[in-house]
């Protein structure tokens, strides 16, 4: 088979009801921390995802049996001697290594790759291995492995900020590896991310004692064993604003459903502000997009939740290039998130990147390009900007789609959109 590209045809106004699919950061730590019993866990509303298809390789690996059903993945180690988790299956995937923390928590041991993922910047193991350590564990790192390793690990007060800021996978790390620690450990500047809380909701339904999922603290009691449940994953709030952010920019009337309201304050009340119509009914956790006018440059800046994600700013600043007005832009959770900018001015958009910030200039419109994907949200901007853009956009790299957005290509043709897969040549 050859190498594929994604074809966009616009301009195009979405309309119709779509349905988000379950969350990809809440699943891959919830999925990881299935290594925490030897009962069996049953997972509801997970997405058919490469990302989620490469972590229940690794758990196999780690010597698991893992029944796919998809939306519904029953997952029960058969093995618990097995503790290293390769090169070839981490380096593909920054979320894998939070394998790390539920090894060292149940098997006392890990022999973990150093992570790969999207290339959006530096973004270190730091916290990760500062948390595990603060609860006893031995670290080395040796030939690209982090090896980590503990009789008993004992519960322990962690501060987890970093220069950007609370992490969101060294929280998760530490939060496994404590639920089975003995005694009480504390994180301070923990990740209040909706998926930290959903990754807290689960363990606690595994029997863990964990208080503050959610805030800044969280208190977790140690216990001795967990065992198997059942859990239904949440919905991916970043799905779900990329749907909101392209009906707003291609002035379409779109039913988000499955997304909840709570989980997109800032995303929400920057797009008002930028003249979108959005109408929310919570107790259904359904948000409409009526857009009839044009959009209002905004400026933003990403920052740890409850603030603008940073998985949001690539499609943000798609729709900026169309907004009236100049809109800046930073980037305060990884500062070099910006390889979207030179395909985005392709498309005849008008941005000028200084450091971590990104000057947008409106322009009327957008001409159809070939563009280049660098990263998982950059490809998201690339098919919003080509929906909105005048005649065809050609997509390469589209692989970094499917690690994170479940049947796109349907979802988005069932609104309307002209969007369709080829070789290239």
């Amino acid at each position: 088979m050859g190498i594929r590209k994604l074809i966009v045809e616009g301009p195009v106004s979405l309309r119709g009801e779509i349905k988000v699919s379950g969350a990809k950061n809440a699943v891959l730590p919830i999925l990881a921390a299935s290594l925490l019993t030897d009962g069996e866990t049953i997972l509801h509303n997970v997405p058919k995802l490469r990302d989620v298809e490469t972590m229940v390789q690794l758990l196999r690996v780690l010597g698991c049996d893992v029944k796919e059903d998809y939306p519904v993945l029953k997952i029960r180690p058969i093995d618990t001697s097995k503790y290293e988790a390769p090169y070839e299956i981490v380096r593909t995937m920054r979320g894998s290594f939070c394998v790390l923390g539920a090894l060292l928590g149940r098997r006392r041991k890990a022999r973990v790759s150093l992570p790969g993922g999207c290339v959006i910047g530096v973004r270190p193991v730091d916290l990760h291995l500062k948390g595990l350590a603060a609860l006893g564990a031995g670290i080395e790192i040796e030939a690209g492995y982090v090896i980590a390793e503990a009789n008993r690990l004992r519960g322990s007060s962690i501060y987890l900020g970093g220069m950007f800021g609370s992490s969101v996978l060294a929280t998760a790390n530490v939060m496994m590896a404590a639920v089975l620690a003995r005694g009480e450990t504390i994180i301070e500047n923990a990740a209040c991310e909706p998926e930290i809380y959903d990754l807290a909701k689960f363990l606690k339904k595994m029997g863990a004692d964990i208080e503050g999922a959610g805030t800044p603290w969280i208190r977790i009691n140690g216990v001795k064993t967990l065992h198997g449940c059942e859990h239904r994953i949440i919905p991916d709030r970043i799905e779900a604003g990329t749907f909101i952010i392209g009906a707003a920019m291609t002035r379409g009337d779109v039913v988000v459903k499955n997304a909840v309201p709570d989980h997109l304050g800032a995303v929400l009340d920057v797009l008002r502000r930028s003249g979108v119509g959005i109408k929310v009914y919570k107790d259904d956790n359904i948000i409409r997009i009526c857009q009839r006018r044009g959009l209002v440059a905004q400026n933003i800046a990403t920052l740890p939740y409850p603030g603008f994600p940073t998985d949001l700013q690539a499609q943000f600043m798609a729709m900026m290039t169309i907004s009236r007005g100049t809109s800046v832009i930073t980037e305060r959770i990884y500062p070099d998130r910006f390889m979207h900018v030179p395909e985005l001015n392709r498309m005849g958009a008008n941005i000028k990147r200084e450091g971590p910030y990104a000057v947008v200039q409106g322009v009327k419109e957008l001409k159809g390009a070939p563009v280049m994907a660098s990263d998982l949200r950059a490809s998201a901007a690339l098919v919003l900007a080509g929906l909105a853009a005048e005649g065809r956009t050609d997509i390469s790299r589209i692989y970094h789609l499917e690690r994170g957005y479940e049947a796109l290509e349907e979802k988005l043709s069932s609104l309307g959109a002209k969007i369709w897969q080829e070789i290239e040549e």
